[in-house]
């Protein structure tokens, strides 16, 4: 679906951990939820590209100051009371920054259908950031919010904004996406170019509306990636594996 030589061209970095659970997560539960096509995984990639800086961070890089300082009354994201440590406690962890108690509630819920030993991620938020529940934490949030709605459709602002709540950081996200974009059609990550070229558009090495249309659309024209178990056998297995490393695993700032 997404192998490790192409996130590392999409995000132009050497290939580290959180890369490697992110594409585990991919393997063993994307085609689940639509992340087999490959206008949807292009905004999959580019968004969790941005949220972690392409993979730095598994969690909220964190001051306390700013929006930060009201997490804590945040009862929107079921935080409960000021001063209480929720604001900290619940912090953004994973690819996607999950955040707030009542999504680690709500993503505990979602884990345990898979796996009823799956942590309890209210009482041990830490654990989000453990295998293999870091690489399935983005998709879960992804899925649960139906995201794909916007993808499918190569809406880049609405992904955003469901992901974001508003559109921080939207000129790198895009800028991420071309590059995913171009990955998966086979071009160097900014050969913009290269397919403006080959797309008979105007060949200005700018991505703008024009040019990213037809990204999604070349992308739509790509056969899905081949769904390997039709059932839960893929997820299953990644779970028994990664357990095993669970111990081993340093959640990493």
């Amino acid at each position: 679906m997404l192998n490790a030589s192409q996130l590392v061209a999409i995000c132009d970095r050497p290939l580290n951990d959180n890369m490697r659970s992110f594409i585990a997560g991919l393997d063993a539960f994307g085609a689940r939820v639509g992340l087999d096509k490959p206008q949807s995984l292009a905004q999959y990639v580019a968004q969790m590209a941005h949220e972690t800086q392409s993979f730095r961070y598994d969690r909220e890089v964190w001051d306390g100051k700013g929006a930060q300082a009201r997490y804590d009354t945040r009862t929107d994201l079921g935080n409960t009371a000021a001063l209480d440590g929720d604001g900290y406690k619940y912090r953004g962890r994973t690819g996607t920054q999950i955040t707030g108690r009542t999504n680690y509630q709500l993503f505990t819920e979602w884990a345990r259908k898979l796996d009823p030993l799956a942590p309890d991620f209210v009482a041990n938020p830490d654990a989000a950031n453990t295998d293999p529940w870091e690489g399935l934490g983005p998709i879960w949030y992804w899925d649960a919010n139906r995201i794909y709605r916007y993808a499918e459709a190569g809406n880049n602002e609405m992904v955003t904004r469901t992901i974001n709540g508003g559109l921080n950081g939207y000129a790198d996200r895009l800028r991420l996406y071309d590059r995913a974009a171009l990955v998966l059609l086979g071009y160097e990550a900014d050969d913009i170019r290269g397919f403006q070229r080959a797309a008979e558009l105007a060949v200005d090495g700018i991505s703008g509306p024009n040019t990213r249309a037809a990204m999604h659309k070349a992308l739509t024209a790509l056969p899905a990636s081949p769904i390997a178990f039709d059932d839960n056998t893929a997820v299953i297995a990644l779970v028994d594996a990664m357990r095993l490393l669970a111990d081993q695993h340093d959640p990493r700032v």
